[in-house]
């Protein structure tokens, strides 16, 4: 008897060390230890992956032109500048970086001059301030100009406007154009806002998209293509195994922040609605390390508002009062006081909706201390380039509801909504 429990006890034990090495062995294949699954897309690759593997003869024996950020890496973060300028079977011969600099250093507005990189020798051109479109005697040296960046999803973010000019530089100069797709962080399936008023265009909003387009850089670059007159020789080297559905994290990447102000998936998700702060007096979080996510001003009573918030009830994000002191920008130095977003459920969240709901939340609650940034000459604020039109601005000075600002726009998006069908990739 004695000699059958020690055999099953024997048993159990093997079997229980067993299941531990397997369990084990699985969480170190498949979990980074914070809970994502990094093999859960093992079919996934980006634009750039897919070039240097199946589809180099693109660029193979031909001097090469970049237009990247720290953005610009491989699944393992491997960056491409590194990549295409180690490989003896390319060229790479020049640098152009978009707002905040090829090495993602340049705080926002900041003029980034001509230089040359240290760890390459190459020379690197600014395509933001004195300089967005490239000139031909940047791209002298060139036979085909690459765009590898990851963008935001955000129709105010700059650079698919540095993509959109320096397509129209190489179709000028006979260069062909190569976009290494890139994931909307968004996902592509929600396609929210405002549409952009031509009359309103900008560099924060170039084109006649709405404000979140649900759409990828490849894509944006097939659409501007085609509909707004760039005819540029263009190839999309595509993504594999991306789907529309897929936010960032579903993607299992590392995130690489696209500028100095945009650190994390969460800055991202709020970003379409908060940044419109950028248009008034309230600070959007800027000098905090939430930007975006923390919204105040050194008038806001944080508890009225949170309430005041809070009964609007609002799909998909909730609400907590915090006090915050900007390092920089505005309200720098003075104790701010406000709100801080965090999304709950992303498919229910609408950032637009939500941006203008704090907006207008504020200009009700505080009118003699609230405001818009002052007009131009042309009567233009800078938040009617950022929302894209001037009668969102007024309509909240008239007291119009969100939801009937949403129905103004409601036929302007869905005519956008059939005219992107003809260029979604995946």
């Amino acid at each position: 008897m004695r000699t059958y429990l020690i055999a099953c006890f024997t048993l159990l034990f093997v079997l229980g060390s067993l299941t531990a090495v397997i369990a084990d062995s699985s969480w170190n294949n498949g979990n980074n230890g914070y809970g994502k699954a990094k093999g859960k897309q093992q079919n996934f690759k980006l634009g750039v992956e897919v070039l240097l593997g199946e589809e180099k003869e693109f660029i193979k024996g031909k001097r090469v032109g970049l237009i990247t950020n720290p953005t610009g890496v491989d699944k393992d973060l491997k960056s491409i500048v590194d990549i295409l300028n180690n490989d003896p079977d390319i060229d790479l011969t020049a640098l152009y970086g978009p707002e905040h600099g090829v090495r993602g250093n340049a705080q926002a507005g900041e003029y980034v001059d001509y230089y040359i990189d240290e760890a390459t020798g190459l020379p690197v051109y600014s395509l933001y301030g004195k300089t967005r479109k490239p000139t031909s005697e940047m791209l002298e040296d060139i036979d085909v100009l690459l765009f590898d960046i990851q963008d935001v999803g955000a129709r105010f973010y700059t650079y698919i406007y540095t993509m959109a000019y320096a397509m129209e530089a190489a179709q000028e100069n006979d260069i062909p154009f190569i976009v290494l797709d890139r994931p909307n962080p968004l996902s592509g399936t929600k396609v929210q806002g405002p549409v952009l008023d031509p009359d309103y265009k900008s560099f924060v909003g170039n084109y006649p998209i709405p404000l979140r387009h649900g759409m990828t850089v490849g894509e944006l670059a097939k659409l501007f293509n085609n509909e707004y007159g760039i005819d540029a020789d263009l190839t999309v080297v595509e993504m594999q195994g991306w789907k529309r559905t897929m936010y960032y994290e579903d993607t299992a990447l590392e995130f690489v922040m696209p500028s100095p102000n945009m650190p994390t998936p969460d800055t991202v998700m709020v970003y379409p609605g908060t940044a419109l702060m950028e248009g008034t007096n309230v600070s959007e979080g800027r000098g905090t390390t939430k930007p975006f996510e923390r919204i105040g001003a050194p008038y806001i009573n944080s508890t009225e508002f949170l309430v005041a918030l809070n009964d609007l009830n609002l799909p998909g994000v909730d609400f907590r009062a915090v006090s915050f002191t900007p390092a920089f920008s505005k309200h720098s130095g003075e104790l701010s006081h406000g709100v801080q977003i965090h999304v709950t459920h992303k498919p229910s969240f609408h950032p637009v909706k939500a941006g203008l709901h704090i907006i207008k939340t504020l200009h009700d609650m505080y009118p003699d201390d609230f405001a818009f940034r002052a007009e131009n000459k042309q009567g233009v604020s800078f938040f009617d380039n950022l929302i894209g039109n001037g009668w969102v601005r007024k309509a909240i000075e008239e007291g119009k509801s969100v939801d009937w600002m949403e129905s103004q726009w409601k036929d302007e998006l869905k005519a956008f909504k059939k005219l992107r069908e003809e260029y979604l990739l995946y």
